[in-house]
């Protein structure tokens, strides 16, 4: 059994371990309100421009048709893009993440098709290269906050393998924050895009139009910028769902340790009082001895 001094030591390193934890809480509630509404102001434009996109696409056919709408007409090269945080001690959501997109990897593989990776925070990076890194095509890191910068990097490097040939589809996989104690890990296609389903259209009162230049070259034009938009979104839904699982996490952590305290306390008094009665028993045994 442990003595009393190693009992004490250990009861202060737990309250050492409270009050961490219980900080990291209060950062992370506090982080949270901005990051939640950063990922719900980027959802209109995401969404308005995902709708543009898909009237636009309702007057495009054929070979005029820009690749990054139709693809290549092949799905034998994937591209698997999996973005998490760089961070951790914010419980299962970044490993949740990662196990989607390995679900989706392994389930492509299983059909014989040729997998690349790409990965977006160190924890995807660290998790995925212990499974595929024979399949990693590069890695990028999140940073402490999303930036426009590494969302066009991303951008950048998916059209340089669609463009190159690599690559015939490319699914982006991150956790769409739905409240504080839900964010679904989420799979999105990025190319072929994805035209969405019952898209508003656009009311012109019984006017006629024409575009101008074609819907093509505005498709040219539009389609890259929705790819950086979409990355940038994903990014967005991360650290507002990272926030909340972490302030979640170390909420549990602190209950925890404060379960912890209460039961070495009681231990440590058990034992105090056990050597106290001891001492005095050998203390009365010795003064009837004499």
């Amino acid at each position: 059994m442990a003595s009393l001094k190693e009992m004490r030591n250990r009861i202060g390193s737990v309250k050492a371990t409270q009050k961490i934890t219980k900080a990291m809480q209060m950062v992370a509630a506090a982080k949270l309100r901005r990051a939640q509404d950063a990922a719900q102001n980027a959802r209109p434009y995401a969404q308005r421009m995902a709708a543009v996109i898909a009237n636009l696409a309702a007057g495009v056919s054929g070979d005029g048709a820009p690749r990054l709408l139709v693809g290549t007409g092949s799905d034998q090269r994937q591209l698997v893009v999996v973005a998490t945080s760089d961070r951790g001690l914010a419980g299962g959501f970044n490993s949740s993440i990662v196990r989607a997109a390995r679900e989706r990897i392994a389930r492509l593989l299983g059909e014989g098709k040729d997998v690349r990776v790409l990965t977006v925070g160190r924890k995807a990076r660290d998790q995925i290269r212990r499974f595929y890194g024979d399949r990693s095509v590069g890695t990028l890191e999140a940073g402490g906050s999303p930036s426009l910068a590494v969302a066009e990097q991303v951008a950048a490097k998916i059209r340089e393998l669609f463009d190159a040939g690599d690559v015939d589809v490319v699914t982006l996989y991150f956790s769409a924050f739905k409240s504080v104690v839900t964010q679904t890990p989420t799979g999105k296609q990025l190319i072929p895009a994805e035209i969405v389903a019952g898209a508003p259209t656009i009311d012109l009162k019984g006017a006629s139009y024409e575009y101008e230049p074609d819907e093509e070259t505005i498709l040219e034009e539009l389609l890259p910028r929705n790819l950086t938009t979409q990355v940038f979104s994903a990014m967005l839904e991360n650290q507002a769902g990272f926030f909340a699982a972490q302030m979640t996490a170390m909420d549990n952590a602190t209950r925890n340790a404060g379960d912890m305290i209460a039961s070495l306390t009681l231990q440590y008094n058990r034992s105090r009082q056990a050597q106290i009665t001891k001492e005095l028993i050998e203390i009365i045994s010795g003064a009837e001895a004499l």
